[in-house]
């Protein structure tokens, strides 16, 4: 009985499987066992992100209808075979920076991917086409490590992507709690990396927040580079907008962190 299997499975540790690895395990027909997992489905004692990968369901987690995303994360992008890492909000939260517990689980990938919908779990995935340059940090959950941008790659990435963090207001509330843990040499490599854009971006609201010892060297790498003019908010209207000589940048919207 697949039931059965499906606990002896979950004893062993196994928290994800795929379609492949149950029909391996378990000696069944492809037919039988999609009946009895969408048998198991209807229960709630197995969810399934995406097709063919299936997450077990311990009762605790059964009311949400899927396991939380950094339990199945890891497996689903092994599965994929796919390069990723979690960014934006929920790297600052797994850092100590987040504003408020982030609605969606935020993932960066080199590819476009849908968004999972699992239960009242939420996974977005977010385009960055060099996130294998990307620096990222360990985290061991019980399917394995979590791959995590460290704090000055989520910074980074906070200004690149500010649509899916909340606004440029919330960036900068962020930053204002991230700031202690970025450092300053390893915020110029990460510039190497980046679009000239988000170092301008990045180095304006380090300044704003008072955080000079880490904006003035990105001043520095602003003014060897002079690069073109950029927008503060890349979507904002630039006319009469003033202009930043240091950081070579379209002050087109007000920013006004909560602090």
């Amino acid at each position: 009985m697949l039931s059965s299997k499906i606990a002896e499975l979950e004893a062993q540790g196994y928290t994800c499987l795929s379609f492949q690895q149950l029909k391996d395990k378990t000696g069944m027909s492809s037919q039988a066992l999609r009946s009895s997992l969408n048998r198991l489905k209807k229960k709630n004692h197995i969810a399934m992100p995406v097709r063919g990968f299936y997450v077990i369901l311990p009762p605790r987690y059964r009311i949400w209808g899927c396991l939380p995303a950094e339990q199945f994360i890891p497996g689903l992008m092994e599965y994929l075979g796919k390069h990723y890492y979690v960014g934006l909000l929920s790297a600052a939260a797994y850092h100590g920076a987040a504003h408020q517990r982030p609605q969606v689980f935020q993932v960066v990938t080199e590819q476009p991917r849908r968004k999972i919908v699992c239960g009242k779990i939420r996974v977005e995935f977010i385009v960055r086409h060099n996130a294998r340059e990307v620096p990222t940090q360990h985290r061991n959950t019980p399917a394995g490590y979590l791959s995590i941008s460290t704090p000055e790659a989520t910074a980074f990435d906070l200004v690149g992507y500010t649509k899916r963090c909340g606004g440029l207001d919330n960036v900068a509330t962020i930053l204002t709690e991230l700031a202690s843990d970025l450092n300053v040499n390893k915020l110029l490599e990460l510039a190497d990396i980046s679009p000239i854009s988000w170092t301008q971006r990045l180095g304006y609201l380090l300044d704003l927040i008072e955080r000079y010892d880490l904006s003035d060297a990105l001043a520095e790498l602003i003014n060897q580079k002079k690069p073109a003019k950029a927008s503060l908010l890349p979507s904002g209207n630039n006319n009469d907008a003033a202009i930043n000589n240091r950081w070579k940048l379209m002050i087109n919207t007000v920013v006004e962190p909560d602090i």
